[in-house]
């Protein structure tokens, strides 16, 4: 082989997929996106039943759990700043064994108030998913779905009050 293909070939070995990146405007304040992300009440409204158990404190840890009351992903807490940035690690359960095997990733919310003086209260919400293991990452595909249904979700129901109807995968 010559240095040119061992160049790619070691390239592409060490490669990962790049961030998953959504963002999303929502008519309110930053503390109140920071309680409905953190709180399990307010997220098995927007996580369609599922929510999360944790204190959020740095480095603590976290599992989410599944309307069927089993574990989806755990991880830990790496950053805790409320109601600003809320960053954790992101290990899918044995449940989804490919993508378990891929190891964890990280994920991170970035909570910005994009107020306008004299109008309504305005956050921006960035989600960044990120550190998947490999190029073709089950686990990427699989969040890139999910994220966008779930904070569609969270941004209607902290607008409206009232949840979406159940959203296919697709």
């Amino acid at each position: 082989m010559n240095a040119i293909a061992t160049d790619i070939t070691a390239a592409t070995a060490a490669a990962v997929d790049p961030a998953f990146v959504y963002v999303v405007y929502i008519q309110t304040t930053p503390q109140k996106v920071w309680d409905a992300l953190t709180t399990p009440e307010t997220q098995r409204l927007f996580w369609f039943g599922q929510h999360t158990q944790s204190d959020w404190k740095t480095g603590s840890p976290h599992t989410h759990v599944g309307a069927d009351g089993a574990p989806n992903f755990s991880g830990e807490v790496l950053e805790s700043d409320p109601p600003r940035k809320l960053t954790f690690t992101f290990l899918n359960s044995d449940r989804y064994p490919v993508m378990h095997a891929e190891g964890p990733s990280r994920a991170s919310y970035l909570i910005e108030d994009v107020t306008t003086p004299g109008d309504r209260a305005l956050t921006r919400l960035t989600l960044t998913h990120d550190g998947f293991s490999k190029l073709g990452s089950r686990s990427r595909e699989g969040v890139s779905g999910g994220w966008t249904r779930i904070l569609s979700n969270l941004k209607t129901l902290l607008e409206t009050g009232v949840p979406l109807p159940a959203i296919k995968a697709g």
